[in-house]
């Protein structure tokens, strides 16, 4: 996963409503009527952020007869957490180093 990758990711998971869609359908699929039915935004402001979700990879749509459900992507989110763990590896490693520099100034092994 690159960073232009990542950028829409965070980019729709950074709107508060688009979060809380996206919890609601950790617990199961739905459909935009049924989303909006659980959470205070109307239905059309529920099927744009789908469509933000969407483009985003996160959630993708289900046809069930008539209706159109949501699920979220689960492999997407992974691959997501993977490389912020990835991430955060790397500054703990950048961290660490300049805490055994400050230490020990004159230690002559430093990284």
């Amino acid at each position: 996963m690159t960073v232009a990758t990542l950028v829409p990711v965070f980019a729709a998971l950074g709107d508060e409503t688009r979060w809380s869609i996206l919890t609601a359908l950790g617990e199961g699929e739905a459909s935009a009527s049924a989303l909006a039915g659980r959470l205070p935004v109307t239905r059309q402001a529920i099927a744009r952020h789908l469509t933000v979700l969407q483009e985003a990879g996160l959630v993708e749509p289900v046809r069930a007869g008539r209706e159109v459900r949501y699920r979220v992507l689960g492999a997407h989110l992974s691959s997501t957490a993977r490389q912020l763990d990835r991430i955060g590896a790397a500054w703990e490693r950048r961290l660490a180093a300049i805490k055994a520099i400050a230490e020990h100034p004159d230690h002559p092994e430093q990284p």
